[in-house]
């Protein structure tokens, strides 16, 4: 089904173009770029040796055990970090005005063991133009132990997904790297998200499968087998590093999403969705503790998604400066703008919309 957006209020337009011009003006008046500064290169850098300099200490120094899996910790940190503040902006341009920045800078995805090509059809298609539209936006589709939606389907064991979610949130990652980019392969292939045929398509797959091969030859296979690692610590560590990575990568995009004051709305049966666009997305999103610099720095603005859905070829690092005129311009138009003062607020809500969409049978 094709969804489109309608504007029955004939508001919607009208807040975009005044939104817009406001937010332009601002860089404008102060003579500034919409992409990245030497904010993001220096978190870059940071995040980066927070990833790689811990994996050279690990298979060059003889640490005690308890040392290397703190070094894993630290990479998992690192590894979501990099996810969030470098390869999320670099995928939607907005890392740089160098298209080839963006490029090397977006494939910084490889680290995790993911393919840019599937990512940029899941984020940055089917949720950033469809956000929380069941059966569309794939975030909110039904899983294997979850509803994230009330209109998905239900079943017994769902009434325990508040409880145990963190768990498989920790398991997303891993998934990430050793499964989940064929699969999406062979769905999007079919699905006509991805539209090729023959050798091109052979070579897009070839491609992925190059980018798993040297993924777990540099992360696993010549450590172990080459330089003679400890194969079950070794392995135990690297799962320790995705686990934590997938906890700080999922929970941050559910709390954008999934809570209590965020909508779900389905198409009608034309395929319909009654809002514009731009009013959908700030209906759908919701900001959390904006004032937490430390917190905006890891998690690369993704507490600003209001202002990253409307805005994503906008560098993360200007969200805090434009929000206030986000929030004044949709209080004018008598637009939503939700958001919670703290991350326990907003992650207490996910729990509770978690624990209500597992009862809804």
């Amino acid at each position: 089904m094709q969804i489109r957006f309608i504007d029955d209020e004939q508001n919607g337009q009208q807040f975009n173009r005044v939104l817009r011009e406001r937010v332009d003006a601002y860089f404008k008046e102060n003579k500034i770029s919409k992409y990245g500064n030497s904010t993001i290169v220096l978190k870059t850098v940071v995040l980066l040796l927070g990833y790689i300099a811990p994996f050279v200490v690990m298979i060059t120094m003889n640490l005690p055990l308890y040392m290397n899996y703190m070094l894993w910790l630290i990479m998992g940190f690192s590894l979501a970090g990099i996810g969030m503040s470098v390869m999320h902006d670099a995928n939607h341009g907005a890392y740089s005005s160098n298209k080839v920045v963006n490029f090397l800078m977006a494939h910084s995805l490889n680290l995790l063991g993911g393919c840019v090509s599937n990512w940029k059809i899941q984020h940055n298609v089917l949720h950033h133009s469809f956000t929380n539209i069941p059966t569309v936006d794939d975030d909110i589709d039904d899983k294997l132990f979850f509803r994230f939606s009330p209109h998905g389907k239900n079943k017994w064991i769902l009434r325990f997904q508040y409880i145990y979610c963190f768990f498989f949130y920790g398991l997303t990652s891993l998934y990430w790297a050793v499964g989940k980019d064929f699969v999406q392969f062979f769905l999007y292939s079919k699905e006509h998200h991805i539209r090729l045929s023959g050798m091109k398509k052979f070579m897009a797959f070839m491609q992925i499968l190059l980018y798993k091969i040297i993924y777990f030859a540099v992360i696993l296979i010549i450590p172990i087998f080459v330089l003679g690692m400890d194969g079950l610590h070794f392995f135990l560590g690297w799962l320790l590093m995705h686990f934590v990575a997938g906890i700080m990568l999922t929970v941050v995009f559910q709390l954008a999403h999934v809570v209590e004051s965020t909508e779900q709305p389905f198409p009608d049966d034309k395929g319909v969705i009654h809002d514009a666009w731009v009013v959908h997305q700030l209906k759908t999103t919701c900001n959390f503790s904006r004032s937490n610099k430390w917190l905006s720095w890891y998690v690369g603005g993704l507490n600003f998604q209001v202002e990253h859905h409307i805005f994503p070829n906008i560098c993360h690092v200007h969200y805090p400066h434009i929000a206030p005129i986000v929030k004044e311009t949709a209080h004018e138009f008598g637009v939503p703008y939700l958001e919670f003062a703290t991350f326990g607020e907003a992650l207490s809500s996910h729990l509770k919309t978690m624990k209500r969409f597992g009862h809804d049978l």
